[in-house]
């Protein structure tokens, strides 16, 4: 009788041992599956016009078959041709070319292979996109060139889908991004109702009508993400309304959709913490300091009664965010085309920025796009790498760097930033390997830019506001 109890309770602890590997196998198989991936891009600028021959026939042809024409040769006089619209619009050039579009997406086919979702950070056409179609087409109507933008798109689009099949795209509107000229949208058109469908048929499910009406009416929308994400509202502004170039189609200056945005900003906001969800902001032009305008004036042209140069109009963007910094825990924007970070707000109240960096190399920078690694169940960045190529044709795509090596922190969070940051600001010489790398970095491959400025371009990093950033860069804080 002894014997069979003692064999009895052998064989209930062996189960119960069993059962508790069991559970500790599946809760460290969740704590894998609880990390997903993710491609961010941004600023692809892509150029229908390279070959200026083919325009006629993309013009004609519906999104579908530009894949076609563009891959067909070019034109004898491609070149000549190119030279002389480029000197007539007065661009910087070069873009995304269709070579560099086609190497870039052969690039994400091998590097974000079962990425779960890509987000684009805006700018889709290339500058001066309105002069180059007037060139180019002579005689077209408004209605031709808004279904001219809206192909180019969807062709844009269509090819990411392609790449990336059964992935959600979440799409933002950049300042290139517009049926009337670079700096300039009308809202509540019919033009923001038809790339809101593009937006919408890309998201997929995450979709919804609110979404659709709050596109249609300022070209931004709120949407919760598709899974693997886990209670995350993605908010996608579209903060080029606050840009200080912004105004109307006819060139009238307004400040009024501007400042609607950051009302429904906050909307968005409070009912995200209602539903108790975390939050992702994701617009086109960043928040704070913009250091190209600032730093090309001097280092230290701010203590000399020089006001820094700022991306937007106001403040209210960047104050909105920091005192809802608790439920934000990832900022994305891009337009410098430059690979940057900010850390935003103060104390208790701080939220991590991300600039992604481009895939067109017009601001002399290679080009480049961004795997990153999410924890799906607390929407933060975990860990990303940077893919750049050498040169405009995107010869060979390499792996530039990972957040975690280069800087030695785990995840992109407050904390992690703080540290770097805190590094780079002791560091006023630009000798550790850190800064050096940020720098490098900087412009995704390029010869660096920044140690003339590096003090100072540090002093972007923190100080979002006018009055803060000169106390800092002249030694008052």
């Amino acid at each position: 009788m002894i014997l069979k109890f003692c064999a009895l309770r052998a064989r209930v602890a062996s189960t119960i041992c069993l059962l508790l590997l069991s559970c500790a196998a599946y809760a460290a198989a969740g704590a894998r599956a609880q990390t997903a991936s993710a491609l961010f891009i941004s600023d692809t600028h892509f150029d229908p016009f390279h070959d200026p021959a083919k325009v006629k026939a993309l013009a004609a042809a519906p999104a579908s078959e530009w894949e076609t024409i563009l891959a067909s040769p070019d034109s004898p006089t491609q070149q000549q041709d190119l030279d002389a619209l480029r000197a007539v619009c007065a661009e910087r050039g070069p873009y995304d070319s269709y070579p560099l579009l086609k190497s870039a997406l052969a690039a994400i086919r091998q590097r974000a292979q079962g990425v779960r979702f890509v987000t684009v950070s805006g700018d889709l056409l290339a500058h001066k996109f309105f002069c180059r179609f007037a060139q180019t087409m002579p005689g077209a109507t408004p209605a031709e060139y808004e279904a001219f933008v809206e192909k180019t798109w969807q062709y844009q689009v269509d090819r990411l889908q392609q790449t990336l099949p059964h992935t959600p795209i979440y799409l933002a509107l950049g300042n290139n991004d517009s049926n009337c000229d670079d700096n300039k949208l009308d809202t509540g058109t019919p033009f923001l109702a038809a790339v809101g469908g593009i937006v919408g048929r890309a998201a997929g499910s995450a979709w919804n009508a609110a979404a659709a009406k709050d596109f249609a009416a300022y070209g931004s929308y709120s949407v919760t993400m598709a899974a693997p994400m886990q209670r995350t509202r993605l908010i996608v502004l579209n903060d080029n309304l606050l840009n200080n170039s912004y105004t109307h189609c006819s060139g009238q200056t307004d400040k009024a959709p501007g400042e609607q945005q950051v009302q429904w900003l906050q909307q968005q906001l409070d009912a995200a913490r209602k539903l108790h969800q975390r939050v992702w902001i994701m617009g086109h032009i960043p928040i704070g300091v913009n250091p190209y305008g600032t730093l090309s004036k001097g280092p230290t042209a701010v203590c000399h009664g020089r006001k820094p140069d700022m991306f937007l109009f106001s403040d209210a963007l960047a104050d909105t965010m920091a005192e809802n910094a608790p439920e934000i825990q990832l900022a994305l924007f891009a337009h410098s085309h430059m690979d940057e970070l900010r850390l935003l707000g103060s104390g208790e109240k701080t939220l991590p920025v991300k600039f992604v960096p481009s895939i067109s190399p017009v601001n002399g920078n290679h080009p480049a796009f961004t795997v990153g690694v999410v924890d799906t169940a607390t929407a933060t960045l975990a860990d990303y790498t940077v893919y750049t190529a050498p040169d405009s044709l995107g010869s060979e795509w390499t792996k530039e760097y990972t957040w975690s090596t280069t800087y030695g922190q785990r995840g992109f969070t407050p904390a992690t930033l703080r540290t770097v940051i805190d590094g780079f600001t002791a560091d006023r010489a630009g000798a550790t390997p850190e800064s050096k790398a940020y720098m490098e970095n900087f412009t995704a491959g390029a010869l660096g830019q920044l140690a003339p400025f590096w003090p100072a371009y540090v002093c972007t990093m923190t100080n979002m506001h006018a009055v803060d950033y000169t106390a800092c860069v002249c030694g008052e804080k």
